[in-house]
């Protein structure tokens, strides 16, 4: 099945950030999953959520790579909000992430834009970069198809704040 590969990534549509998602997770699952060995199809279902980065320790080495990267972006954005309000940031952050200049100016200039609209673009553009950079060298293959799925689900996301009820998004972002 591993065959298949060229023929199902070739036949996906590119996607482009803050573009209308082309169809939605669960479709991609239903492409996917029949051309595909089974525990790569379980891999793709059980992507980790943002709010599981800290409890997941998978065995892809591009999932390990995004899930440290939003912890050290998250880890970044407590130390900026934290210095705001005066506070300790020690007590707020996750253990885990990868340090780097990736992501620190970027989560620095992303806290410091006017709206909260423009601050979840700024980190969420940071993470279509970044899934960018770890898509270099996996045309083919899983890894792609996870960085795919990754993208799907910001995009998705970015489709719900467009239709979203203004003081609800607000709630959950906060609680991020």
């Amino acid at each position: 099945m591993a065959d298949f590969y060229p023929y199902l990534v070739a036949s996906l549509p590119m996607l482009q950030f803050p573009m209308k998602p082309p169809f939605s997770s669960e479709r991609f699952l239903e492409v996917c999953c029949p051309l595909i060995p089974e525990k790569d199809c379980q891999v793709l279902r059980t992507l980790p959520q943002p709010g599981d980065y800290g409890e997941n320790s998978s065995r892809v080495p591009v999932i390990r790579q995004w899930i440290e990267f939003n912890v050290a972006l998250r880890n970044e954005l407590v130390k900026v909000r934290a210095a705001k309000r005066h506070l300790e940031p020690g007590p707020f952050l996750r253990p885990g992430g990868s340090s780097g200049s990736f992501f620190t100016p970027a989560g620095v200039g992303a806290q410091l834009t006017a709206s909260l609209l423009d601050t979840e673009k700024a980190i969420d553009e940071t993470r279509w970069k970044l899934l960018d950079a770890l898509a270099t060298g996996h045309y083919f293959e899983l890894e792609f198809l996870i960085i795919y799925a990754l993208k799907l689900r910001i995009l998705e996301r970015w489709e719900n704040i467009q239709h979203a009820n203004g003081p609800v998004l607000l709630a959950e972002a906060l609680q991020r």
